[in-house]
This record gives C-alpha cells, sequence and structure tokens, in this order.
C-alpha cells in the first residue's frame, strides 16, 4: 500500500517514528514524499498516486488498453490546464481544457491496480487526431488492433468524443476509412 508523508505521519506519529519504521524496514521509502508498506511497488503505482487528477492518454493509454506492445518511453498524462506543471522527467504532460478532459475517463484494473485511463473510444479519437505526429509503424498496429476490437466499441461515443474538437467531421471520415 502506498502512503504519502502525511498518512505516514498520521499512521506513525510523527517524523521520528517514521524513520524508525524505514530502518526497521517495516516501511520504504519510494521517492520523496511517497511510502510503501511493501518492498517492491511499480512506477504505474507511484505515478498514479502522486498524480491523483491526471489522466493516462497517449502512447501509455494505448499500451494499457493493449492496442500496442510498446512500452512507451515515458507515462503519458493528461491534465487540465489550471493544474500544476508536473515536474517528473519519467512523465510527458498535456494541458488539456475543462469540457474536454473530462470525456472518456474510466479506471481499469492493470495488473491488479485501479488506474485512470481515457477510455478506448476517445483514443481513437485521439489517435486520428495525433496520427501524423506517430511513427507509421506504430499508428498501423494500433489501427490493426482497433480493427479487432471495433465489434465491441460504442461509435456513438466515439462520435461524440470527434466533434468535441473544431475537425470533428474529419476525425469521424477518418475512423471510416480506416477503422470501419
Amino acid at each position: 500500500m502506498l502512503l504519502t508523508y502525511k498518512e505516514c505521519i498520521d499512521r506513525y506519529g510523527s517524523d521520528y517514528q517514521l524513520k524508525k519504521e524505514i530502518a526497521s524496514g517495516n516501511i520504504f521509502m519510494k521517492e520523496k514524499g511517497i511510502y510503501s508498506t511493501a518492498e517492491n511497488i511499480s512506477d504505474v503505482e507511484v505515478i498514479m498516486r502522486k498524480y491523483p487528477k491526471a489522466v493516462f492518454t497517449d502512447r501509455s493509454a494505448f499500451y494499457y488498453h493493449s492496442l500496442t506492445d510498446v512500452i512507451p518511453e515515458y507515462f503519458y498524462l493528461a491534465t487540465k490546464r489550471e493544474d500544476s506543471r508536473i515536474k517528473d522527467k519519467r512523465v510527458k504532460q498535456s494541458f488539456l481544457l475543462d469540457e474536454i478532459f473530462d470525456s472518456g475517463i474510466e479506471e481499469i484494473l492493470y495488473n491488479n491496480m485501479q488506474i485512470r485511463v481515457y477510455n478506448k473510444e476517445r483514443m481513437l479519437v485521439e489517435l486520428m487526431r495525433f496520427k501524423s505526429k506517430l511513427p507509421f509503424d506504430y499508428y498501423k498496429e494500433i489501427i490493426q488492433n482497433y480493427r479487432r476490437v471495433s465489434e465491441e466499441m460504442d461509435f456513438g461515443l466515439v462520435e461524440d468524443y470527434a466533434y468535441m474538437f473544431r475537425n470533428g467531421e474529419n476525425i469521424m471520415n477518418q475512423i471510416q476509412m480506416e477503422v470501419l
């Protein structure tokens, strides 16, 4: 279980007691302000605990939805425009308008932990929006995987997400040509 510094102080009473627990091996410091009751904790869990308002997007979301087997170099997170800048070298952050940010957020089980990620429908729209910024082979792999799962998808939702953007009509046309 992951704990913040404040939660550790509430649990153990003082900084001195926390340091004694760390020294005895009952709790482990993962990084500044993040502690764990287990020695081995994944980076994904640490990122979700450090940035609870953020949502996995872009290459991270494609990977967590099993649409690609390419492990992302960074954790791609989306936050609201007014949120603080994330100063973590492992994270690539994108700032979104409030009306766009909340659409399509879901919690999925990934390696026995709940993570916040955009759903497949929203990520299909994002794939079309940023198609030109992705390597061609990577894009093709994701499109082929979308074709495999297209039966399970809600294309009414895809259309709703596409029309949140100025070029919604173009996005829907691309989706119809590429996926359907």
